[in-house]
């Protein structure tokens, strides 16, 4: 559907219930498209369950970062900050 901005103004209700449902809502001005109406769907962010359940299937593990060993030594970060004065 159709419909000069004009009109639009006068009918926005019903043309924010036509695009909820799913039907396509032009907006012309001067004749041409100038916007369209469409429905907004918020899913809602990141599913976890569904992320978790895919990089299962693709046989992913772990968080993807393959750190070295010396990283993994609490004693390291004493050694960077400079507080281990051994």
């Amino acid at each position: 559907m159709e419909f000069a901005l004009r009109e639009a103004k006068a009918r926005l209700s019903e043309l924010v219930a036509a695009a909820r449902n799913g039907e396509r809502v032009i907006i012309t001005k001067h004749g041409r498209p100038a916007v369209e109406l469409v429905r907004c769907d918020h899913g809602g962010g990141i599913d976890f369950d569904k992320l978790e359940a895919a990089r299962r299937r693709l046989g992913m593990e772990g968080d993807g970062e393959r750190w070295p060993k010396e990283y993994d030594d609490p004693a390291f970060s004493r050694r960077v900050l400079g507080l281990d004065t051994g």
